[in-house]
């Protein structure tokens, strides 16, 4: 009796020995799997954000129209970047309120359709306010001489699409057959080092256009 009651009470301990070591190991391996789910999920987050679509979307916005002047251009309509875009680069201009004298140079200058089937180029657009800064008189007569206004507004076209990045050190041959010069980096670039670029990298269906303060004579 004595002995079977021993047998049984070592049966428990042993029982409540092991239990433990049991339960504990269930417990590691259902832990250790929530660890691996967690771990796999996080590694799942972490490779969706360094994923190429994710990726693919961080340069847009400097590839985009920058500069000051850019906030003077409308929001929507023809005038817009989009709807910029959507034109060729006479007609684009053609909507753009602070072109309307290089605009009218333009048309005086029978250029619009040289401009709007032109492939790939880039123009420096000058603004109305840099053509205030030549004197009224010296304007009116450049207006009136065809053959030196073609000069002057073909001296403001490069046949290629330039981006910013080669403006930061370039020469550049217009269309006027003269040769540009830029400088500059980030949104800052001056054109024959004088005339600032005011609003650049503006799309239009044909053109790249940057927008200057200043007119460019040639030499």
């Amino acid at each position: 009796m004595n002995t079977l009651r021993f047998r049984r009470t070592a049966l428990a301990v042993a029982t409540a020995a092991v239990l433990p070591f049991a339960l504990a190991a269930c417990s590691d391996s259902g832990s250790g799997s929530g660890k691996d789910s967690a771990a796999g999920a996080a590694a799942a987050a972490s490779a969706g954000a360094s994923s190429p679509d994710a990726d693919a979307s961080a340069p847009m916005t400097s590839d985009g129209p920058f500069g000051a002047a850019c906030a003077g251009v409308p929001k929507e309509g023809a005038g817009s970047f989009d709807g910029m875009a959507k034109d060729p680069v006479a007609t684009a201009a053609s909507n753009n309120p602070a072109l309307s004298t290089l605009v009218a140079a333009v048309k005086q200058a029978g250029l619009v359709d040289t401009l709007n089937n032109a492939k790939d180029i880039t123009v420096f657009a000058p603004t109305n306010d840099a053509f205030a800064k030549i004197p009224k008189a010296d304007l009116d007569k450049v207006l009136a001489d065809k053959a030196t206004l073609t000069k002057i507004l073909t001296y403001h076209v490069v046949g290629e699409k330039l981006t910013p990045k080669q403006l930061e050190n370039g020469s550049f041959a217009t269309l006027e057959t003269g040769k540009v010069t830029t400088a500059g980096s980030g949104e800052s670039y001056k054109v024959n080092g004088t005339s600032n670029v005011v609003c650049g990298n503006v799309p239009t269906a044909n053109a790249t256009v940057y927008i200057v303060d200043t007119v460019l004579m040639p030499k």
